[in-house]
């Protein structure tokens, strides 16, 4: 055998390795910003929750009308901000991919929460160069299979009211 591929063989497994710790850590960093944005609802920091977002973020709420910018997601939220008490989302299983290059990241979690019952919220984070900054959140209501076909009546007897 030749000593270069020898040692192409030796360092290989270093080197895919160093590659997953990259992953790895950038997936921490995000679950990182989550967490805080989370917890910054929680204890009603309104400064520090919106800073999670990018100027252009989008947030998606339960309400099929509800897409917001980042600011006029804040207008709505600041009431309840300004009262001391905004919502608390408790991930209970949150999954993060990475892309390649390293500057995008999409997640998807469960949220147990005291307003909404079992939740779901998906997203896009972007990484500017210093910080991970969550573009795009969407927070649902997962429908049981099981009980989808009267909720879709009544959701569509909803939008008939409209």
């Amino acid at each position: 055998m030749r000593p270069w591929i020898f040692v192409c063989l030796l360092l290989w497994p270093s080197a895919v390795g160093a590659a997953d710790d990259k992953a790895t850590d950038k997936q921490a960093q995000v679950n990182k910003v989550l967490d805080d944005w989370h917890k910054a609802a929680g204890e009603a920091k309104e400064a520090a929750y919106f800073s999670q977002f990018t100027p252009d973020a989008i947030f998606f709420g339960t309400d099929a009308k509800e897409r917001w910018t980042r600011d006029e997601f804040r207008k709505y939220a600041k009431p309840f901000f300004d009262k001391g008490k905004a919502w608390t989302f408790k991930p209970k299983n949150r999954h993060i991919s990475v892309s390649k290059e390293g500057t995008v990241a999409w997640f998807d979690e469960t949220l147990e929460t005291s307003n909404l019952g079992p939740s779901r919220g998906t997203g896009v984070l972007v990484f500017d160069g210093k910080d991970w900054k969550i573009a795009q959140y969407h927070l649902c209501v997962p429908i049981p299979n099981e009980v989808f076909e009267p909720v879709k009546k009544i959701i569509a007897e909803a939008a008939k009211m409209k």
